[in-house]
């Protein structure tokens, strides 16, 4: 497997670029739209083929890749149908399997940052978006946010994978690359050593974050797979 975790500094934001060895096929996971110059060098120079974007949630904090990488490339966009982002190629639900050559990625849908938030399961790793971070979560304070929908999504479907598995993030602010189901379930400092549902519903009420600094122009480009819509 071709493995690269891309960071864009201005949003703390986490992109991932998978490729298959032997069909060169890649998709990108939460592409961020002034980084598609470097993507495609990126590919050329592995000699990949992008076939997919894998998009986590519709981002309030950077605007996606997708809708500019489908236009250069021809690559195709993946969104969960409750994300609201009809303008994707493909939208998927909980437990829809997604293969790219001898790569196999599952979807778990993970709401509570989002309605439609969903984390992408390999068989050593995960790729959680907004859900779960490494030591935090996402927010839940705005975009259909519910902390106890949270807590379940992080609790049953994502404690549960192996103790092992990697957690690769969509955002980290301090310097964090890689964390692990044991880790989190241990030490996250909102929900792991057993926190229970009320105590993180409690956190989250408690946390009074800044109004996202990109959502007002984020959410209707995202809306649009990163395009801004005409008119």
């Amino acid at each position: 497997m071709i493995f690269r975790q891309l960071f864009e500094a201005e949003t703390s934001t986490y992109s991932y670029l998978l490729g298959c060895e032997r069909t060169r096929r890649a998709c990108l996971i939460d592409s961020v739209a002034s980084e598609v110059d470097t993507y495609i060098d990126l590919l050329h120079s592995l000699n990949l083929n992008l076939l997919y974007t894998f998009e986590t949630h519709v981002h309030a904090d950077h605007i996606t890749g997708a809708g500019l990488l489908r236009q250069k490339l021809g690559s195709k966009s993946v969104v969960h149908r409750d994300a609201g982002a009809m303008c994707a190629d493909l939208l998927v639900t909980d437990g829809v399997l997604l293969q790219i050559g001898d790569l196999e990625f599952e979807v778990r849908h993970t709401p509570g940052h989002t309605n439609g938030c969903v984390s992408y399961v390999m068989h050593d790793r995960v790729f959680t978006g907004d859900a779960l971070l490494i030591n935090g979560s996402g927010r839940t304070d705005f975009q259909q946010g519910d902390a106890g929908q949270l807590y379940d999504s992080i609790t049953k479907k994502l404690f549960s994978l192996p103790a092992d598995s990697l957690v690769y993030p969509g955002h980290d602010y301090h310097g964090n690359t890689v964390s692990t189901i044991k880790q989190e379930i241990a030490k996250n400092s909102r929900l792991g050593n057993n926190a229970s549902r009320e105590e993180f519903i409690a956190t989250m009420q408690n946390l009074q974050l800044t109004y996202p600094k990109f959502i007002d122009q984020a959410l209707p480009a995202n809306q649009s797979c990163g395009l801004m819509p005409q008119g």
